[in-house]
């Protein structure tokens, strides 16, 4: 069944933006049918992903940890503008603050994040370089929900990549990279067309 409604999509990010880009060049091709991109919220004013979401012309909502005295106030500045452009779906992709328990209670499963390890191994900002220095020979990619817990939440969606003995970091990095251009648009369809139900810690998708 499809899915008619158009979910309003905020796009968390705080350097490079490469998923970000990711997600707006899906979109863009027509493959993320049901979203509209409405905003990309960013916590650092010299990060590159605010030229490519000028370039594609996606509102930009720019707001520093270091305005406000509290955390509770940084985040609640936040959410009046999320609730102001009808925010449905958070995605985070590259964004350097940890969520508050109120902040993900109030967007519950409604938050995914992107994690370069298959999770729960390797968790936490390093994922790539602890999984290269700790020489497995497999390691991946990770879409889960966001709960309060550090890389924790539900798991949507995982692919594997293997590390050959020719690799390096570099060279781990960049096939990293090429797979979370490729699934992270694919479970915001997923979540995005209505195709999960959360049961516990399991995430079962519908008619995938």
């Amino acid at each position: 069944m499809k899915n008619k409604k158009i979910i309003n999509v905020a796009i968390f990010a705080s350097g490079n933006g490469s998923n970000f880009q990711a997600i707006v060049d899906s979109y863009k091709r027509g493959f993320l049918r049901n979203i509209k991109i409405a905003l990309l919220v960013c916590d650092r004013p010299q990060a590159y992903v605010i030229k490519r979401a000028q370039k594609a012309n996606i509102n930009c909502f720019l707001v520093e940890r270091k305005q406000f005295q509290t955390r509770n106030k940084f985040e609640n500045f936040i959410i009046q503008k999320l609730k102001k452009e009808k925010i449905d779906l958070i995605c985070l992709a590259g964004y350097m603050r940890v969520l508050s328990p109120k902040f993900v209670l109030k967007y519950k499963n409604k938050i995914l994040n992107i994690h370069p390890a298959l999770l729960p191994a390797f968790k936490g900002e390093n994922g790539i370089k602890d999984a290269f220095n700790y020489a497995v020979k497999i390691t991946g990619v990770t879409v889960h929900f966001v709960d309060n817990g550090v890389d924790t939440g539900p798991i949507i969606l995982q692919e594997a990549v293997g590390i050959k003995e020719r690799d390096t970091l570099k060279s781990l990095e960049e096939k990293i990279h090429k797979i979370e251009h490729i699934i992270y648009p694919k479970a915001i369809r997923i979540v995005a067309d209505g195709k999960v139900r959360i049961i516990g810690r399991k995430v079962k998708i519908l008619n995938k």
